[in-house]
Order: structure tokens, then C-alpha cells, then sequence
């Protein structure tokens, strides 16, 4: 049933079409490898073999951008280890029918219309110096992060001890039905406290908040968080650029911007405002990269002052704040 969902959403669009339809992760890899598609639609609960499993067996053998569509039952952290596996982003099953839905499918042709537009991994090769270390008191970090995101940050924290002294701010793109998942999916993989970022919300020293919702963080005065609609023209909800524009702006201590692997080029225009004020400014290499869009556009706009592989991040936000 959920194929043929799938199918009659994909064929009422004349963009797009079926080349074939897979009833397992086992059937999807030879069938990839027969005819590689320009886009998967990958289930993570099937018989014979999982969508995890599929993920990483197709982008170790025959490399394809890979969207997990999963029903909400699905155990959320098999949707974040597909990701980390190399699937590109995940957004819930759509349904069909006239009961209001906002994971329909409009919603799932959106989110194909924006992966045939961002994707790309192209090289950027640039260096920068080194930064000095910050003040603890009033430090911030912040992180954007897109395509490949959940394990690149789960990556970042898991390398942050437990009395880490600054607070950090996790903006994510996501569907709004998968964030408690992640926010959930995180807290097993840091010995840091993660949850959703709350209306009035003030960062505290070794607590993690992700933006949750479809409106945009941002912060509303010098030490409060809040959501706003505006603008309401951005494609991605909520936006890397309006939150690190944000914080450029009204953050009243010391912060640290981190741009990681996505598609696009959320973030750079933000990183980039950062580093103007004076800000240290990293973003991920091409190597480590799931997908180097953001980072490699925040490379070219010389938005970085740091350009590091995904390992190397944590041990040097602990440099720089003398943990």
C-alpha cells in the first residue's frame, strides 16, 4: 500500500517517474545496481532486509541521493542511522484522501523539487588561520546542519564531555514530525542534556536546544530565544541563515558558529555575518561531508574561518574554550 501511495503521488506530477519499485531493502540494491535512479524513496521497516541496511549497502556500491519516507510508527532512531548511513533527509508517509494532512502529498513533491535543485558535491579547496581561544563566560555554539545532520552532530557532541561551558543551539533540517525523534536519538548519544528550544527559552552552559517546529528560531533579545513566521518566503522551515543572522545581531557574549554537511546553501550568508562580527566561524570539509552544499557555499563566500573534517570539530571547540 505504501508503494502505491508513493507511485500515484510521484505520476501525478509530470516532472517525475517510476523507473522501478523495490518490496525490500534486498530487491532495492539489486535493482539500483541494474539501473541506478536519479532519487530513492527508501522505507526503513521491510521485509528481508531494512531500509538501514539498504541505505548503507547502496552508498557503499552504487551511490544515489536516498530519501527515507517512514511512516510514523517507525522506530525514529532506525530514520537517523539511515541518514547516517547516507540517506540525504526523511519526511513521514504521506496519505491519500481529502482529510487535512500536512505531510501530504504536496509536502513530499516539495521536498524532491528542492533535492533535484540543492543536490551537488562539488570541491571547494580553501584554508584559513586559526582562531584565538574565547572567553567562557557568555560563549555560545551554534550548528546548522541539513543533508547527513543527525550523525555528523550526534559526531559532534558525543565528542563534548558533560561539564562543557558554553550552551549550544542545534538548528536541524527536518521534517517538524521527526524532531522529538531526534531530540530523543541524541540524548543516547551525548552525555549532554538535548531538548526542543521553547518561546523564551536562555541558553544555559552545557545544555543542547534544537530548534523544533516550522517557524524559524531566532533570538529576540540579547539572552531570550523565540519563534517568528517571518520571512515567510524561506524555503527551508526553520532557516540556518535566520537564526545565525539572529545571533549576529542580538547575541550579547562570545559565539562560535559550525556549519555541517547539507544540501544548499542554508547557513552560509549567517556563518558569514558571524564571522564579520569577529566571530570563530567553522564549517565541515568536502571529505567528511554527506553532501558538501552548505559548507563548501559557506567556503566560497570565505564565511569560514576554519575549515575542519567532522572528527576534528569537537576536539577544537574544547581548544578554543580551554575544556
Amino acid at each position: 500500500m505504501a508503494t502505491e501511495v508513493l507511485r500515484r503521488i510521484l505520476t501525478s506530477s509530470p516532472k517525475y517517474k517510476v523507473v522501478w519499485m523495490a518490496k525490500n531493502g534486498r530487491e532495492a540494491i539489486d535493482f539500483c545496481t541494474k539501473e541506478r535512479p536519479d532519487l530513492i524513496l527508501m522505507d526503513i521497516m521491510m521485509p528481508v532486509m531494512d531500509g538501514v541496511e539498504a541505505t548503507r549497502r547502496i552508498m557503499q556500491n552504487c551511490p544515489c541521493p536516498i530519501l527515507v519516507v517512514s511512516a510514523h510508527n517507525d522506530d525514529s532512531s532506525k530514520v537517523f542511522e539511515a541518514m547516517g548511513a547516507g540517506a540525504l533527509d526523511a519526511i513521514p508517509l504521506p496519505t491519500l484522501g481529502f482529510q487535512p494532512n500536512a505531510s501530504g502529498p504536496a509536502q513530499l513533491l516539495a521536498k524532491i523539487d528542492l533535492m533535484a535543485r540543492d543536490y551537488g558535491q562539488e570541491t571547494v579547496e580553501k584554508s584559513f588561520g586559526s582562531f584565538a581561544p574565547a572567553d567562557r563566560e557568555d560563549s555560545l555554539i551554534v550548528i546548522g546542519a541539513s543533508a547527513g545532520g543527525p550523525a555528523a552532530l550526534a559526531a559532534v557532541l558525543k565528542g563534548l564531555p558533560a561539564n562543557f561551558p558554553a550552551p549550544i543551539i542545534i538548528v536541524q533540517h527536518l521534517s517538524e514530525e521527526f524532531t522529538a525523534g531526534l531530540v530523543d536519538w541524541l540524548n543516547t548519544q551525548s552525555v549532554l542534556k538535548v531538548r526542543i528550544a521553547k518561546e523564551g527559552d536562555q541558553p544555559i552552559a552545557g545544555e543542547v536546544l534544537v530548534a523544533g517546529g516550522s517557524n524559524h528560531l531566532i533570538f529576540t533579545s540579547a539572552t531570550k530565544l523565540g519563534y517568528t513566521e517571518q520571512p515567510s518566503d524561506c524555503i527551508h522551515r526553520p532557516s540556518i541563515d535566520v537564526f545565525l543572522k539572529s545571533v549576529a545581531q542580538r547575541w550579547s557574549g562570545v559565539a562560535i558558529g559550525v556549519l555541517l554537511t547539507g544540501m544548499g546553501r542554508d547557513g552560509a550568508a549567517g556563518l558569514k555575518m558571524m564571522r564579520n562580527k569577529g566571530y570563530l566561524t567553522i564549517a565541515q570539509d568536502k571529505e567528511t561531508s554527506v553532501v558538501y552544499g552548505m559548507p563548501k557555499a559557506a567556503a566560497t563566500m570565505e564565511a569560514a574561518t576554519e575549515i575542519l573534517p567532522l572528527d576534528k570539530i569537537a576536539p577544537h571547540l574544547k581548544k578554543v574554550l580551554r575544556v
